[in-house]
């Protein structure tokens, strides 16, 4: 059965419609997934606090309220909760057969990004700014991507009539993700681009597609990776972050800066840290975008080893549930969508920690649930709640 209130248990009957059948004990709140709710709530608010720590003396950004972005924090938090819950009344299903409408909106949003509307920041041009607000629409594209994939890859297979996705129908899934893809490359974002792509891989690994398309799909990325460093198609600041990468000694002090400072603040944190707001690097705001895309190194700094090996904890109870999820399901649709969901996190969150210590190149992409940044935070709520309306509808026995 497909549709927002159509879940595939006869004791959940239609009559236990809507809000009601939501927050019933006796129906969906007992088959929510509540060590991965659990896990990213605290990891929220594991970011308030360190976004409040990373940001309160920061003046020049804070506009002179050492909560501003605390409040903010929260806010995105409490929006994206409630976006999840939206997600989870609607049901992946109803948004299946609403994909093409939510494609044509992700992809007229961030070609607004390459008009007028569209503002650059840090070498990007992935903002919409509009009285006062801004929104990465690139944020979405991962979610969009995946439904898309999902829908197009398990729509015959899930009928019966074929037991693996056929040629015809792969070409069609990346199709449909390249369009976007291509878009946000012109921006330029590079970060969103790895990880649509690894999210592509894990769409195509999950959908029983034939091996040669993922390596394919793998060589071809290496070619273009190639080619594009050979031909210069990257701008300067790209080219810099990975020549930094390769050898953050060779410019300490210019495209080696953030990566030394971000490593000097995870290795003074030691065992428990120096405490919330004393830690040096971070006072001393030597290391740039501590609320965002460098959040882990004050969770290093300020909270020690045992801090941030708890972040990387509960990122891995979010993807282990996952996982479960997407094993336990009994539709192909819905392995594809968590398996999309998992690749994204799982890629993310390493690309994050890893361009911190120094094992990754720097790529501006946020910590899931922990960076500030409203879009990111909506992102990833919405992705918990496509996660847990995958476990919701799921029969009883599964």
């Amino acid at each position: 059965m497909t549709g927002a209130n159509n879940f595939s248990v006869s004791r959940y009957g239609p009559e236990r419609a809507g809000w009601t059948r939501l927050f019933a004990r006796d129906s969906i709140t007992r088959r929510l997934d509540w060590p991965i709710l659990l896990s990213a709530v605290a990891l929220s608010a594991i970011g308030a606090a360190l976004v409040y720590s990373a940001t309160r003396n920061r003046t020049e950004i804070n506009q002179g309220d050492p909560y501003y972005f605390l409040i903010r924090h929260l806010m995105n938090t409490g929006i994206g909760i409630t976006l999840m819950i939206g997600t989870i009344w609607l049901g992946h299903r109803t948004l299946r057969t609403a994909v093409p409408i939510l494609y044509g909106i992700s992809v007229f949003m961030i070609l607004l990004v390459l008009t007028p509307l569209g503002e650059t920041i840090n070498g990007q041009r992935n903002w919409l700014v509009a009285g006062g607000l801004s929104l990465q629409p690139a944020e979405f594209i991962k979610i969009t991507i995946i439904l898309g994939m999902a829908m197009l890859l398990a729509t015959r297979v899930d009928a019966g009539d074929k037991q693996y996705p056929d040629h015809r129908t792969v070409l069609q899934a990346l199709g449909l993700a390249a369009v976007p893809m291509v878009i946000v490359l012109l921006m330029p974002d590079l970060g969103t681009i790895m990880v649509a792509v690894v999210i592509v891989l894990g769409v195509l690994l999950s959908s029983g597609a034939s091996n040669r398309w993922v390596f394919g799909l793998i060589g071809a990325g290496a070619l273009g990776a190639v080619a594009a460093w050979r031909l210069q198609v990257l701008d300067e600041y790209q080219i810099n972050r990975f020549a930094a990468f390769a050898n953050p000694e060779l410019d300490p002090a210019g495209v080696g800066y953030n990566t030394n400072q971000a490593r000097i603040a995870i290795g003074s944190g030691g065992l428990f840290g120096t405490g919330l707001g004393h830690g040096s690097q971070t006072t001393g705001q030597f290391v740039p975008e501590q609320q965002t895309d460098f959040v882990f190194t004050v969770a290093g700094e300020e909270l020690g080893f045992v801090g941030a090996g708890l972040i990387l904890l509960l990122l891995g109870i979010v993807l282990w549930r996952a996982c479960r999820i997407a094993r336990e399901t009994t539709e192909l649709y819905g392995t594809i969508v968590a398996a999309g969901i998992i690749a994204w996190f799982a890629f993310q969150s390493f690309e994050n920690v890893g361009m911190t210590l120094g094992i990754m190149p720097v790529a501006g992409l946020p910590l899931p649930f922990v960076s500030y940044g409203g879009s990111s935070m909506f992102a990833v709520w919405v992705a918990i709640g496509l996660l847990q309306s995958i476990r919701v509808q799921r029969p009883m026995s599964a």
